[in-house]
């Protein structure tokens, strides 16, 4: 049996060796498929950007201007207010009894101001005919002076009164939107007491610093005369918190007369229009200004650029159909697009799909990707 299957050996590997000489070898896969996009070369605004703190355009804090008890709030928190709208209502009864009061002095004042009036109209042809003394006349026309006075005091006095009445209902010198009440009913409240504030946000005013030599780039567009207006100043855009671009554009308005020892920066007031409220005092954002444009800069879409190990890279297909990976230093982000600094001459075609299946020197179907549309800055 040992020698039998000794005698197969040689013709099995005969046969092996027959079939793996027929076996045909699998065909090489197509290229990858791509889409690619030429570098774009174009001036382009470049945004500078600060960090700015919203506030009203007027903010007005409510006082008191007596003294007393708080009876009543008269508005709703948060609402829209409008100059003279009630807001709270302090207990008048004090106020009205002085008022009563200063309208009782004034009725006796006027008593006495017809009685001595009378005296001088009795004593002046008196005196005439010699059938009083001089001095009688001239006491009663004294008399008849300090009743006058004593009813001009009383008139104001009175005044005053009526005033402190009215002063009893707090109201708005403004129209805003009223805050959270701070003062409660019941609360002894004061002229020193800020019971509320209420805001004008629309337009609200956004506050950024920039930096010294910002300042001195651009002092001579700053210290124009007609700087200080909403109509003339540099365009700005604003980010809000959650990276939306807000959908109005603002003004840069005026700026501060010194810059800040302590920062460093000049501070510089913006004012947006802000019709549904939709911008709040307190908000932090990013303002963004387009003051200068990069003459031919290279851009391309931001899905071509990707990051690795802290770097940035594009992928370009060559004239050969080879795929090839350049270290890149990305800029400003201008719409969908992005400036690349260094690291593309301008004339290659970068990929911006398929990036994810391409190996560096493989061969690639490249076929054109649809056109970015970019919005435009500045």
């Amino acid at each position: 049996m040992t020698a039998s299957r000794s005698l197969r050996q040689p013709w099995l590997v005969a046969a092996l060796l027959t079939a793996a000489c027929g076996r045909k070898e699998p065909p090489p896969p197509p290229p990858q498929e791509v889409l690619v996009t030429p570098v774009i070369r174009r001036d382009v605004p470049v945004m500078s950007e600060w960090i700015g703190t919203l506030e009203g355009s007027v903010n007005a804090d409510i006082r008191p201007k007596v003294e007393g008890y708080l009876r009543r709030q008269l508005y709703k928190e948060g609402q829209v207010v409008d100059p003279q709208d009630p807001l709270f209502e302090i207990d008048p009864r004090q106020f009205r009894a002085a008022l009563d009061q200063a309208q009782g002095t004034l009725g006796r004042a006027e008593a006495q101001l017809a009685k001595a009036a009378k005296d001088v109209e009795r004593f002046s042809p008196l005196a005439e005919q010699k059938a009083i003394s001089q001095q009688e006349l001239d006491n009663a026309t004294a008399a008849e002076r300090d009743a006058k006075a004593a009813v001009a005091a009383a008139t104001a006095a009175v005044e005053q009164a009526a005033v402190n009445l009215g002063w009893t209902k707090v109201t708005s010198p403004i129209h805003g939107i009223a805050g959270l009440s701070v003062a409660q009913v019941g609360d002894l409240v004061g002229p020193q007491t800020v019971m509320t504030t209420v805001s004008t946000v629309d337009p609200i005013r956004v506050t950024f610093g920039i930096s010294e030599r910002e300042y001195l780039r651009r002092a001579a567009i700053i210290n124009r005369p007609n700087y200080a207006t909403t109509e003339r100043g540099p365009a700005l855009e604003l980010v809000l918190e959650d990276g939306t671009l807000y959908p109005h554009r603002g003004k840069a308005a005026r700026a501060d007369r010194q810059v800040d020892v302590k920062t460093g920066t000049l501070t510089i007031w913006g004012f947006f229009p802000n019709p549904e409220h939709i911008l709040r005092p307190g908000q932090f954002a990013k303002v963004m200004a387009a003051l200068d444009v990069r003459e031919g800069a290279l851009l391309v879409p931001q899905r071509a650029v990707t990051e690795l190990q802290g770097g940035f890279r594009v992928a370009v297909v060559g004239p050969d159909g080879q795929a090839e990976f350049r270290t890149v230093e990305p800029g400003a982000r201008i719409g969908e697009l992005w400036v690349i600094e260094k690291g593309l001459t301008g004339s290659e075609s970068v990929i911006v799909a398929g990036l994810q299946y391409v190996r560096a020197g493989a061969k690639v179907n490249a076929k054109p990707a649809p056109a970015p549309s970019p919005s435009p800055a500045g």
